[in-house]
Parts: structure tokens; C-alpha cells; sequence
């Protein structure tokens, strides 16, 4: 057995254990992990599955809205955990208070018949949320930043 078939969890883009839908969810209550897993959280959420034929993404809170009033709750449910996470970061109330206004109107637009499903395609609540939470990584733990080209 060589000493890399024994070493421990490895980056993305490497070979080991499967990530459902190229998703990759750390542990660790470090700021880096919880970046990663909130940035992971709404790409589940926001933009898993490409629409065919067009170039807009959804993702299950869409999907799941889809389901009188019970898929809104099941959504606000998993938006409100990006709050929990904003909440162990020690972003600001003000802050946390604008995460969970978006998954509110989100919600409540979201629970109106056939209107608010064509809402939901629209807002993306979790993907504004992450804005919020990144400004804050950014401003308060520069070096979680990720630099895109």
C-alpha cells in the first residue's frame, strides 16, 4: 500500500470518494469550509439542472416549489440553513435579517398557484444570500477568497 492510498480526504479534481452532481460539501466549521459549503448549497438550490433548449438553470428549490405550499416550506427550510451558517460566520443581525426578508418574499411570492411558481424560476433568493455571506468572507476572512477568470 503506497503512503497516498492512505492519506486523508482529497481536494476536488481528484480521484476518491464520489460528489453527488460534481458537488462538493466539506466539513469543518473553519471559514474556508463554510464558504465552500455554502457556495456548494446554492448551486444545489439555484442552478443544479440546465433547462433544455435554453441557457437559465434551476435547482431544487424551483423544483420543489413546484408542490403546494409544503415545497415552499421544505425550500425556506433549506435557504434558512444558509442563514444558520451566516449565523456561525458572525455576520451582523442586519445581515441575517436581510438573508431570511429574501427567503420571506421568496417564500410567500413562491406560495402563490402557477404565479409564483414562474417566481421562483426568477428570484433566486439562496443566490442573493450568497452574495451577502461572500461580501462578508470577503471583507472579514480575505483569504477564503476565490479568484475566478
Amino acid at each position: 500500500m503506497t503512503a497516498s492510498s492512505t492519506s486523508g480526504p482529497q481536494r476536488a479534481g481528484t480521484t476518491g470518494a464520489a460528489r453527488p452532481m460534481g458537488i462538493d460539501f466539506p466539513l469543518g466549521s473553519d471559514a474556508d469550509a463554510v464558504r465552500r459549503r455554502i457556495e456548494a448549497l446554492e448551486q444545489l438550490l439555484e442552478r443544479a439542472i440546465a433547462v433544455p433548449g435554453t441557457r437559465h438553470r434551476v435547482g431544487l428549490d424551483a423544483l420543489v416549489g413546484l408542490i403546494p405550499v409544503a415545497g415552499d416550506l421544505v425550500g425556506a427550510a433549506m435557504g434558512l440553513y444558509l442563514v444558520w451558517e451566516a449565523r456561525n460566520l458572525g455576520m451582523s443581525r442586519w445581515q441575517q435579517a436581510r438573508m431570511i426578508g429574501n427567503i420571506g418574499v421568496d417564500t410567500a411570492l413562491g406560495a402563490i398557484p402557477f404565479a409564483g411558481d414562474l417566481f421562483d424560476f426568477v428570484f433566486k433568493s439562496n443566490s442573493r444570500n450568497l452574495r451577502i455571506v461572500r461580501r462578508h468572507l470577503d471583507k472579514h476572512h480575505p483569504h477564503t477568497r476565490i479568484i475566478e477568470g
